[in-house]
């Protein structure tokens, strides 16, 4: 069975409109941040209510920034898609480069972190499960993910499902994801609204 059959989903959810190599597309660095300040903002006062000293962050997805708060002090590993990026964000103490749609499996071991972070990225997954529940392993029991988006993405990257939906079914999908995933206690918050700047939703479970 196959994850658009399990999810229950129509046969070609997870296609693309660019179904050239991902590692080609962000090959070239991309120094700039995919949402706004305000939304920047929002999800780094967020990531301050959820997170505490010392926790062993896995920051899924990410690049040249985190969004962490500055005066929280982190273990956080890195993973991405472009060498250059995650070699220029300077709250990873180690990163590595790896492509999620074509092995979901995380070079990490079980339990090893407190909370995983996705920014921005989810829209891409091509193997939502797989990922999904490998984060479910790498996670401490009760360990949180956290994963946030916008309405801003690469559209010709992003999975058919997703493109077919508004913000509030992007959520749903993200909750339906995680739910099969094995999280529990699965919450969608919106973080900006969108009336003077990017909108943003987080949608928080534990492992």
């Amino acid at each position: 069975m196959d994850e658009a059959d399990e999810l229950n989903l129509p046969a070609r959810a997870f296609d693309k409109q660019d179904d050239g190599s991902d590692l080609a597309f962000y090959a070239p660095a991309r120094l700039v941040t995919h949402i706004d300040a305000g939304a920047i903002a929002a999800l780094t006062d967020h990531y301050a209510s959820l997170l505490t000293p010392g926790d062993r962050i896995l920051d899924l997805m990410s690049s040249w920034v985190s969004h962490l708060p500055d005066d929280l002090d982190l273990d956080v590993v890195g993973h991405g898609m472009n060498a250059e990026e995650l070699a220029a964000n300077p709250r990873l103490g180690r990163w590595f480069v790896q492509d999620l749609n074509r092995d979901p499996t995380l070079p990490e071991r079980d339990a090893a972190f407190d909370a995983v972070l996705i920014c921005v990225g989810v829209q891409y997954l091509q193997r939502p499960l797989a990922v999904l529940r490998e984060v479910r392993r790498v996670l401490e029991p009760g360990g949180l993910v956290v994963a946030s988006y916008s309405n801003r993405c690469f559209p010709t990257k992003a999975v058919a499902v997703w493109r077919a939906l508004d913000m509030e079914g992007q959520a749903a999908l993200i909750r339906h994801y995680l739910d099969r995933a094995g999280f529990h206690d699965i919450e969608a918050t919106l973080l900006a609204d969108g009336q003077t700047g990017d909108p943003l939703i987080a949608v928080v479970a534990r492992a």
